[in-house]
């Protein structure tokens, strides 16, 4: 009995595309921002020293201050 080469996945061989940086650097900036204005509210916005009035956004990620092991009492 023959095998075909197609039947069996192993010698397959699978084709990525291919980006240029001109592609992804939009991005890549984009994301970072969001990752950047996410460490703000978790590490630094403290309702006393804050953007916004009160400590809604202290509590609202208070128990992830702690998982990422940022002191905040």
């Amino acid at each position: 009995m023959t095998h075909d080469s197609a039947a069996n996945p192993l010698n397959s061989s699978v084709s990525l595309p291919q980006f240029s940086p001109a592609e992804i650097l939009p991005w890549a900036i984009f994301i970072g921002l969001l990752l950047m204005l996410g460490i703000y509210f978790v590490g630094v916005e403290q309702g006393a020293i804050a953007i916004f009035n009160g400590a809604y956004v202290h509590e609202f990620v208070h128990d992830s201050r702690h998982l990422l092991g940022f002191p905040c009492h």
